[in-house]
């Protein structure tokens, strides 16, 4: 029905109305106003959420493989002076597994310390000790105008204006 009211009526808008305390408010608002964004930043704000909204349980990680997926559920329990998820999703081929809160812990910890490992690898790898400190900041347009004129030039040398997954024979192209 969605879709036939979005075809119908395509600038039909709703009003939304929440109540929140003035705490949550301040932080709840601003989220908000990005994921209803009418433009590239609120369809990938809204699409980066479609594991959330599947998920039972609040997701506290989301790993995505070439072919695996794996989450790591919430919301955090205390233990005495550890904490642990409620539990944990795998999915890849032929698997399907449910997690328990230990299980699912020990997973996250290997997670982590492999993402580590990875990107302490690729800071080797690509000499980032070397470059120049930069803050964490940047010109938005400027750095969004020089990312989108470097992938179109990468297509045109390649001859495609668009992906096409089925021949990329460079990989997925996980965002």
């Amino acid at each position: 029905m969605d879709w036939l009211a979005d075809t119908l009526w395509a600038g039909r808008k709703v009003t939304l109305h929440v109540t929140a305390d003035f705490d949550r408010a301040c932080y709840v608002l601003p989220l908000i106003e990005k994921l209803i964004a009418d433009d590239e930043d609120g369809e990938t704000y809204r699409t980066a959420l479609i594991d959330w909204h599947r998920a039972e349980r609040p997701p506290l990680a989301l790993y995505d493989g070439e072919a695996s997926f794996c989450r790591i559920d919430g919301p955090l329990q205390w233990a005495g002076d550890r904490r642990f998820p409620l539990g944990g999703l795998i999915l890849s081929s032929g698997v399907t597994a449910h997690l328990d809160p230990f299980e699912a812990n020990a997973l996250h910890d290997h997670m982590k310390a492999a993402i580590e490992r990875a990107i302490r690898s690729w800071i080797t790898d690509y000499g980032l000790r070397d470059w120049r400190r930069v803050p964490i900041e940047f010109d938005r347009q400027y750095a969004d105008r020089k990312a989108k004129v470097m992938i179109a030039d990468w297509a045109a040398r390649r001859g495609r204006s668009r992906p096409n997954v089925a021949t990329d024979t460079e990989g997925s192209d996980h965002a």
